[in-house]
């Protein structure tokens, strides 16, 4: 298979044998109908790190037949596919995607930032007030950014916003951790556990270059995030394992021709960093999904 474009952004053409798909994107792949007239496999399993929460990691099958009259090979031999939980045959796709870059599609890449955040993507737990439930010791999951569980509000942020209706939000949410230690720690501090609930928003200014590094953790159940940014492409120009490194991890970024996206996954014990252009008035909302 061919991949030449990922949400919606060409990318220069990149060949293997699989591919890995996040949650919320979408990817071109060209299928060359090339090989000798038979039925063949297509296949697919979840991929999942998570210790925690049942998942289905069994393979999913469809066939491709090819027309006309021949005999085939029964039953159709199973491709192979990295294990459900290859971190490695994982990154060593998506480490390869590229824009395109050229004079037709160039790559506007911000180089200048005038925004940079920090935000650190955990599963966290919450009380029951009932023990009644499925969490450990009777708790809840809950997925959070810089340690705070977004809570929908009974009125429209954009229309609190627009209308001066206090009370709906508040506007501190934290460009940076307030709490640092090691995020890929095997066993984290218990303090950090929990986070707290939240209806906290970051203005940005029109046109502002803004640069966002999402770090994965270790806490609770430590997992992949996928995250996407509502209303946005955004240049994915670096990730790695381990702490994010304000120093010395920026020397790796590709400036040249990272491909564009608007759904990346964040790995386990490791950092993503993206960087976009806020020029799409409205809210800009960064949704997380997890087990």
């Amino acid at each position: 298979m061919t991949v030449v474009g990922t949400d919606g952004s060409y990318t220069k053409p990149l060949t293997r044998d699989y591919i890995i798909i996040s949650p919320g994107q979408t990817f071109d792949v060209i299928l060359e109908a090339n090989q000798r007239p038979n039925h063949y496999y297509m296949a697919a399993r979840v991929y999942s790190v998570a210790p925690l929460g049942n998942y289905d990691n069994t393979t999913t099958t469809a066939i491709v037949q090819y027309k006309g009259y021949y005999t085939s090979s029964l039953p159709p031999s199973l491709p192979h596919l990295p294990g459900y939980n290859d971190t490695n045959a994982t990154v060593h796709f998506t480490g390869r995607l590229r824009s395109l870059g050229d004079a037709e599609h160039p790559c506007n890449v911000p180089l200048s930032m005038s925004t940079k955040l920090i935000y650190i993507i955990s599963m966290n737990t919450f009380p029951c007030a009932d023990n009644s439930c499925t969490g450990p010791n009777g708790t809840q999951f809950s997925a959070s950014i810089n340690n705070i569980s977004f809570q929908s509000p009974t009125i429209d942020i954009l229309k609190a916003y627009y209308y001066n209706i206090s009370g709906v939000y508040g506007d501190k949410f934290p460009s940076i951790p307030k709490m640092v230690y090691d995020f890929t720690s095997e066993y984290p501090p218990l303090e950090y556990q929990m986070s707290r609930k939240g209806t906290e928003v970051r203005v940005l200014e029109y046109n502002s270059t803004v640069e966002i590094v999402f770090q994965g953790t270790n806490l609770v159940a430590g997992t992949h995030h996928p995250m996407h940014l509502h209303g946005y492409d955004f240049y994915v120009v670096g990730w790695g394992f381990g702490n994010f490194d304000k120093k010395r991890d920026p020397l790796r970024y590709n400036l040249v021709d990272p491909p564009i996206q608007n759904t990346i996954f964040v790995p386990m014990n490791g950092w993503v960093a993206v960087r976009f252009k806020a020029s799409n008035p409205g809210m800009l909302q960064a949704l997380m999904s997890s087990i």
